[in-house]
């Protein structure tokens, strides 16, 4: 990336450099001439408009990513706001529940999460209902809510790995715009045989132009790449004490099935 700015730098000092080199007999009135016919609105509009086809490409795409940032952020915020408020009331309504039966009534529908977490508990429950008193039946429902944690982990990071793409990219894209419109302006310069400032400053703009879209999609998508990143982490946290709840619960419920094994016993015994 320096090597790269530093030849964009040299590039440039070079294209003005070139003004200072005396011009042949007749010249002034020929760079006159040309720079007539040069647009001299250099707006942001207008600099794009008069850009080579290829830097055009480059800007349209830098601004579409620019645009899908957004979009994301907006989505992933909304999604990640709905998702926390639904576990954190889940959370509120386990609190109080005995077993796993007052869990199901507690959650009642229940979204996607707390029904496949709250599934999995009652499915090794009752492929284990011979031997609830050993201590692997724990284990194994851990297992299954660490494997749906890990679930909802690369779901919640859907769409967030553009953002890096982006973020990583984003100025190199914009730089290759830069050095081609600088080489197609070297090129311009020796066509025309002129070096008048105002012949070679729209297309050293217009190349330049490429470089700002490029921080300009590229910067928000590093920041929020960054904030989305920490509210994930953050949801997934309590994703992870939605499923610490439900482990209690089924621990309950086990430590009940094991006492009541042992008073079968002794009365059997009696």
């Amino acid at each position: 990336m320096k090597r790269s700015l530093q030849f964009l730098v040299i590039s440039i000092i070079a294209l003005l450099a070139a003004q200072s080199v005396a011009a042949a007999p007749g010249s002034p009135a020929l760079d006159a001439a040309i720079a007539a016919t040069k647009p001299h609105d250099l707006s942001v509009w207008t600099m794009f408009v008069n850009a080579d086809i290829v830097v055009k490409f480059v800007m349209v795409g830098l601004l579409l990513a620019s645009v899908a940032t957004w979009t994301i952020l907006i989505a992933k915020t909304i999604e990640l706001k709905r998702s926390r408020e639904r576990v954190m009331t889940a959370i509120r309504r386990l609190s109080e529940a005995r077993g796993l039966s007052e869990a199901r009534l507690a959650l009642g529908g229940g979204d996607r999460l707390t029904q496949a977490l709250l599934g999995e508990a009652t499915r090794e429950m009752k492929l284990s209902s011979d031997i609830l008193a050993a201590p692997g039946v724990k284990e194994r429902i851990a297992a299954c809510f660490a494997e749906i944690e890990r679930a909802e982990a690369l779901s919640i990071k859907r769409g967030t790995g553009l953002l890096a793409s982006v973020g990583s990219t984003g100025p190199f894209i914009g730089l290759f715009g830069t050095v081609w419109g600088i080489m197609n302006s070297f090129i311009g310069i020796s066509k025309a045989q002129t070096t008048n400032l105002a012949v070679v400053a729209p297309g050293i703009a217009e190349a330049l132009l490429a470089t700002a879209i490029g921080l300009f999609a590229a910067i928000p998508a590093v920041l929020i790449y960054n904030h989305l990143a920490r509210q994930a982490s953050a949801y997934l946290e309590l994703v992870s004490n939605l499923s610490g709840e439900l482990l209690r619960i089924v621990s309950r419920d086990l430590d009940r099935a094991g006492h009541a094994a042992a008073t079968n016993k002794i009365h059997a015994a009696e």
